[in-house]
């Protein structure tokens, strides 16, 4: 046995065919000095193959001209480390198969010099299993983004139903209580609209959807907002689907009511809607206008109006605190803490 041969047993013990990786070790100039059992059954060669030749006979024929400038450079400052840190590599089987590995180097000093320890994971079923799981989850996605076009589509036909039940009849009250159901119906359908167009399905931009919103909202109400406009503060929220729904609802009535209620006589104004999320996870929202205010003989919680009915119902749902300020400006307030619902 050589003093080479004596020091590398000193070092890697006698558990070196034993241990559950595939491990080579390489001189200064490169060449195969051993290698255990695990290694022969991952590269598909004997050791007596191997034994002499240059490592590189492992790599793939794409790699191999740079390889000597990386084995110069880690006996240059030998220190444990992975190789290749941010690069894909490859090795190459003896019946010429490539398949895909993570090496971890090792310097090994010994009386006749320098020698580098290679352990090679060998990740093969690693990237299958992430391929699947890569497969399943675009599955997912496109799953998600056609229920979300389906739902959209089925509520825009609703929406187009109560338009053409508008055109009959000639009871202006009866017209404008289907405009508000069709508003409430835009509503939902531009949260799924928003989500199909997303990359992500699990949070709505609740800015992107009142700045969609709000404009078609306005003009659903023609001359009675002409004067009145609409500012939007909205910080980077993104809801859950289950909150976005009742918030969007809500910015929908407390605006229409503002618009069909605060401006009489073609009085100008401003409505403004503001959605903030603190570090805590607490969403505001507040939707306040100029006009002329709430009747202060008006008792909001027993309302007969649908609009604030279901304004507290979707502010109960959402487990909030709704605070009313009723004049100078006319300001609601939602409040409350995001996150899974019971």
């Amino acid at each position: 046995m050589t003093t080479l041969s004596l020091a590398l047993d000193r070092y890697l013990g006698q558990a070196f065919n034993r241990i559950p990786v595939a491990m080579i070790v390489v001189n200064k100039d490169g060449e195969i000095i051993r290698m255990n059992d695990l290694a022969e059954t991952t590269f598909g060669y004997s050791s007596t193959e191997l034994i002499g030749q240059k490592v590189e006979v492992l790599i793939p024929a794409r790699y191999r001209h740079k390889h000597p400038g990386y084995r110069g450079g880690f006996l240059s400052e030998p220190s444990a480390r992975p190789m290749g840190v941010g690069r894909d590599l490859s090795g190459l089987r003896k019946d010429g198969s490539e398949f895909p590995v993570e090496v971890g180097i090792n310097p090994v000093e010994t009386g006749e010099g320098p020698l580098i320890l290679s352990v090679i994971l060998d990740l093969s079923e690693r990237k299958q299993a992430e391929k699947l799981v890569q497969e399943a989850l675009q599955q997912k996605e496109l799953l998600l983004k056609e229920v979300h076009h389906r739902v959209k589509n089925n509520l825009q036909v609703v929406h187009s139903l109560l338009d053409l039940q508008a055109l009959k009849i000639t009871d202006t009250e009866m017209v404008d209580l289907l405009r508000e159901s069709q508003n409430r119906i835009r509503s939902m359908s531009l949260i799924h609209q928003t989500l199909y167009q997303s990359h992500d399905f699990a949070q709505v931009d609740f800015k992107r959807f009142l700045g969609e919103l709000l404009p078609q909202l306005t003009e659903s109400y023609g001359a009675r907002s002409r004067l009145v406009s609409i500012d939007i503060r909205a910080l980077d929220v993104k809801l859950p689907i289950n909150e976005a729904i009742p918030c969007g609802l809500i910015v929908n009535e407390l605006v229409s009511n503002a618009l069909k209620h605060g401006f009489p006589d073609n009085r100008p104004g401003k409505v403004l809607v503001e959605i903030s999320q603190d570090a805590d996870q607490v969403v505001e929202l507040a939707i306040s206008d100029d006009g002329q205010g709430i009747p202060p003989d008006m008792n909001l919680a027993k309302s007969e109006s649908l609009g604030l009915q279901l304004v507290h119902l979707l502010t109960r749902q959402l487990h909030g605190v709704l605070d009313v300020q009723r004049s100078n400006p006319t300001r609601f307030t939602l409040r409350f803490q995001m996150g899974e619902r019971p």
